[in-house]
């Protein structure tokens, strides 16, 4: 006699809606309205989902199918690659202090085409330089098969890094510094894009401050919240 399949008590969109309160509101897992499935059963499909690296396949085909409505290619050739550090907003997470920005807390890289739409996300602690960070986010880009080819990026990822990104990844790596100092403050064309793609993040409390305890964590909510625009774009 075969064994039935157990009926799934809520529907998977109801843990999806649950997932945007949660990255929308910035509240814990614990306090999750009554009007969403249990917070237990809604964690444990977070980290599931997390595990097999379904947020990453969604948000790929998501960005693809947005960018094919606009008239695009569904595959992006061009990033556009930029850092912004967080504050935290607990104290048993890892963190430190980036002294440029005088934040204490973690840095989000990101990788985003030129609509503003991630591609890649790593986070580390603050102080970490971004051009040393560079590396090991073209090498999560790598793992995502992604088209890339080009990356543009400012001065901050300038020097030996861009001939050490081309000779292991192929990619190729355009530093763009702003001349702001002599002709005043003027946004520079496609990379402004990323800067709005941060301002993005700060709609969703989740993101405002830091509140996830690991950094893979930290990473998937940038995630969700990208899908969430994805999904209100289509």
């Amino acid at each position: 006699m075969l064994l039935q399949e157990r009926k799934r008590k809520h529907n998977l969109k109801e843990i999806w809606n649950a997932l945007f309160y949660v990255v929308k509101t910035g509240c814990q897992w614990r306090i999750l309205p009554k009007d969403y499935p249990k917070w237990q059963l809604v964690y444990y499909y977070f980290r599931k989902w997390s595990s097999l690296q379904e947020f990453d396949l969604l948000l790929g085909h998501l960005r693809e199918r947005v960018r094919v409505k606009r008239g695009q290619n569904a595959s992006a050739s061009l990033g556009l690659l930029d850092s912004q550090s967080v504050r935290w907003g607990n104290n048993r997470s890892l963190k430190s202090f980036d002294g440029n920005k005088k934040v204490k807390g973690i840095k989000r890289h990101v990788v985003v085409d030129k609509n503003g739409f991630l591609i890649a996300v790593m986070v580390t602690v603050a102080h970490i330089h971004d051009s040393k960070a560079a590396y090991l986010l073209m090498r999560v880009l790598k793992e995502l098969c992604s088209s890339v080819k080009v990356i543009i990026a400012d001065g901050g990822y300038r020097g030996e890094i861009a001939r050490q990104i081309r000779d292991t990844f192929g990619y190729v790596l355009k530093v763009i510094i702003s001349g702001y100092e002599k002709q005043g403050f003027r946004p520079v064309q496609k990379r402004w894009v990323v800067e709005r793609t941060f301002a993005w993040m700060e709609n969703d409390r989740r993101l405002c401050r830091n509140y996830e305890l690991t950094f893979d964590s930290a990473e998937e909510m940038v995630k969700i919240a990208a899908i969430k625009l994805l999904i209100n774009k289509i």
